[in-house]
């Protein structure tokens, strides 16, 4: 096995069009992604040519964009069907209280998913706000890692008022950086580079030890030099690689990863060992 991506979404017809609704057909014009709707074997395809495996992640907004999520269930059939490529992330509509925390034990214990993925602008909500503390306790209890989207996204890009979607939700400091000191038993994956935030999350990923970030959404020839620098040195263990699929592919970022400055020992890390040690592999 190549390398892990650990930031992979359905591009299918259930996650692009049915669940994304006008939010993600805005994402993918802004990716310039005019084709991007595929079957689940061919993506199967496509990361058994490249190699890799995939953690596919579930997705649920439901109450702020009033669209259906992508299923637990859906993942979970998915990974169980082609278990060689896939593994599986769950997501929650925080807003959900109480039936947002059943359905998450349930994912990880009865559905075997493997951690919680998280929008924050899209499912417009403050991480650090107490009222979801109870969610976050849940995660460490099961101890899964948590996911949480940061920095800009292109959900609702490029049109006026972004689709009444805002950015602030996903900033690093204070949000994920309360959740960290006050969770200190629970992982949290940072995920993107957090423009233009970036300085922040990398702060609170020195500064707190049970936090990671991954590199998906941005390609690497585009990454400051700063997250460079600090990937390959303080930070070396807790970056990880992934794509955004369908968004940016795994090739065109590999590609450009080949060239982004990584150190040699550090890229077999990023791509393989440090999701591997995360993900209990």
């Amino acid at each position: 096995m190549r390398a892990i991506d650990i930031h992979v979404h359905p591009g299918t017809r259930e996650y692009l069009v049915d669940s994304g609704g006008k939010y993600l057909a805005d994402a993918l014009n802004y990716f310039h992604k005019h084709d991007a709707v595929v079957t689940i074997e061919e993506m199967v395809r496509t990361y058994r040519e490249a190699d890799m495996m995939a953690v596919l992640l579930a997705w649920d907004a439901e109450t702020h964009t009033g669209l259906p999520p992508v299923t637990n269930d859906y993942v979970a059939g998915i990974v169980a069907q082609y278990p060689d490529v896939f593994l599986g992330f769950a997501s929650v509509d925080p807003w959900k209280g109480k039936v947002a925390i059943a359905a998450l034990e349930r994912a990880v214990k009865t559905l075997g998913l493997r951690g919680l993925k998280l929008h924050p602008i899209a499912q417009a909500f403050y991480p650090n706000d107490r009222r979801f503390y109870p969610l976050w306790e849940s995660c460490a209890a099961l101890k899964i890692p948590v996911m949480f989207h940061t920095g800009t996204t292109g959900v609702g890009a490029g049109v006026p008022g972004g689709n009444g979607l805002k950015l602030e939700y996903a900033r690093p400091i204070p949000f994920l950086d309360d959740i960290a000191a006050d969770f200190p038993n629970l992982t949290i994956i940072g995920a993107h580079p957090s423009w233009p935030w970036q300085e922040e999350m990398l702060a609170v990923a020195v500064h707190k030890t049970n936090v990671y970030i991954d590199l998906s959404g941005w390609s690497p020839k585009y990454f400051p030099p700063s997250l460079v620098q600090y990937a390959n040195t303080l930070l070396q263990d807790r970056v990880l690689f992934g794509s955004d699929y369908p968004f940016l592919t795994p090739a065109r970022w590999m590609a450009d990863f080949d060239q982004a400055g990584f150190k040699p020992e550090v890229r077999q890390k990023i791509l393989l060992t440090n999701a591997k040690r995360l993900l209990g592999l």
